[in-house]
């Protein structure tokens, strides 16, 4: 293995994989829809929720903190919540109810019609994602699916950002990617800068 090679491979398809985002006026126009289907509940006074497995969970705790916490400038906290962080409750649900209940039962405690529940997937078929569409639904809570380019179980969701990649890694430096335009989007619109 050459690994300048490789370190320019990998530079290259994660590159190849976001410029064919934003060349992909359908990708465009469902990420600015998702954006301001979470203006619109913060606006109603509602929060964002956000969950995954393994990397994706990293990734919602990481896009929470950033509504939390702030984007780009000082500005007041926005509600929003990863629903990867309680190892107390994730461990009770899965011992009680099984893993494929551990968003779904979070969602029933602690969601509210209006809010808004983000699922982050590489694959779009994590079972415990696909199983909350119903607790979604009967509360009130729109869905947005970020996903891999193939078809998949979380097709059906509000609104679905697929990432036009079939790589795992690549993937999720989109998702990444996603979730900050996200953040940037909202946080201009509540708070009016940048």
């Amino acid at each position: 293995m050459n690994t300048l090679e490789t370190v320019r491979k990998h530079v290259y398809e994660s590159v190849e994989a976001k410029t064919r985002i934003l060349n992909d006026s359908h990708i465009i126009s469902q990420i600015a829809k998702a954006a301001e289907i979470c203006t619109e509940a913060y606006r109603n006074g509602k929060k964002v929720i956000w969950a995954g497995n393994g990397g994706s969970a990293a990734d919602a705790q990481h896009l929470a903190g950033e509504m939390v916490s702030k984007f780009y400038f000082d500005r007041p906290a926005l509600p929003s919540v990863a629903l990867t962080t309680d190892t107390s409750v994730m461990t009770a649900i899965g011992n009680d109810y099984g893993f494929e209940k551990l968003f779904s039962r979070q969602l029933e405690a602690n969601a509210v019609a209006g809010d808004v529940f983000v699922g982050i997937s590489t694959s779009g078929n994590s079972k415990n994602l696909v199983a909350t569409l119903d607790t979604c639904k009967k509360i009130g809570i729109k869905t947005i699916a970020i996903v891999g380019e193939r078809p998949c179980e979380m097709d059906d969701w509000d609104l679905v950002i697929k990432v036009p990649s079939s790589e795992t890694p690549r993937i999720q430096e989109c998702q990444t990617l996603i979730g900050h335009i996200i953040c940037c989007i909202v946080e201009h619109n509540i708070f009016g800068k940048k």
